[in-house]
């Protein structure tokens, strides 16, 4: 597929995919059926729908249905956790069934915005995480303000669990902790923020299999965008960011990458 580069104006082939992006989103109810196309397209390789609660993980699997280049990851989001009903574990498992279904998530701990209690977090989390590792599927981790509790969480599942953590912010130090537990890190358009110099020397120090591509869209987007809504393209400027910071080509940049996403969620394309 040949696209032209934001940053360079060069005409470049580029394997680019979006890990986390939320097409659901009342955000895109006036142009999805274009970004939907361009998915269909083939201008990005695949993209991952993520779920955040019982009805968005449903609406997630639909639209995976629909279009072969997206697939579906179904979770409670931590600010979701307090509004489970009580057989959420059971319907989780029924979606986690669908073909087309590739993760649990988004799951995790948020201790900034404490929209739903501290403990009601830990234990849906704890139970999702259980649930991952009964089904053998990877998991997307939401993580603010929380690093060291998800990390102990985590670590009491090594080896038993892969997975991301997605929209990485934590320091250098939480990003060694979570590689060692065989997880990647989600980098997304904050890396083009040009005050993130930490998550930067991040991506420069660690290697590039650690990483994975996404928006989190419809936030997140990279700094051409910044008070923008984000979207699934957007993602290249993340690629050519990350290629930057490695000193490679940006498309062996975007192509490793992919890989990497794809060996993860275990895709079959």
């Amino acid at each position: 597929m040949t696209e032209t580069s934001y940053t360079s104006g060069q005409t470049r082939e580029l394997k680019i995919c979006d890990t986390h992006a939320h097409l659901n989103f009342p955000h895109f109810n006036r142009d999805r059926k274009r970004i939907l196309e361009e998915i269909d397209s083939g201008k990005i390789v695949f993209t991952i729908e993520v779920g955040t609660n019982m009805d968005d993980s449903k609406a997630a699997v639909e639209l995976a249905k629909t279009n072969r280049h997206i697939f579906a990851s179904v979770g409670v989001h931590p600010h979701d956790s307090d509004e489970v009903p009580s057989d959420y574990i059971d319907i989780l498992k029924e979606l986690a069934a669908e073909k087309k279904v590739v993760a649990l998530g988004e799951i995790g701990l948020d201790f900034y915005r404490d929209l739903s209690p501290k403990d009601v977090q830990r234990k849906v989390f704890r139970e999702q995480l259980l649930l991952a590792q009964e089904l053998d599927m990877p998991v997307i981790v939401h993580v603010r303000d929380a690093y060291n509790e998800a990390y102990e969480m985590l670590r009491e599942c090594k080896g038993k669990l892969k997975g991301v953590i997605h929209a990485f912010s934590g320091t250098q130090e939480d990003a060694l902790r979570f590689k060692g537990l065989g997880f990647k890190l989600g980098i997304g358009g904050p890396v083009t923020y040009p005050k993130n110099k930490g998550l930067r020397e991040i991506v420069k120090v660690l290697p590039i299999e650690t990483f994975v591509p996404e928006t989190d869209c419809p936030y997140l987007p990279p700094q051409p965008y910044r008070g923008k809504r984000n979207e699934p393209s957007y993602v290249r400027f993340v690629v050519e960011k990350i290629s930057e910071l490695k000193g490679l080509p940006v498309e062996t940049c975007a192509d490793i990458l992919c890989k990497n996403a794809v060996a993860l969620f275990n895709l079959e394309l």
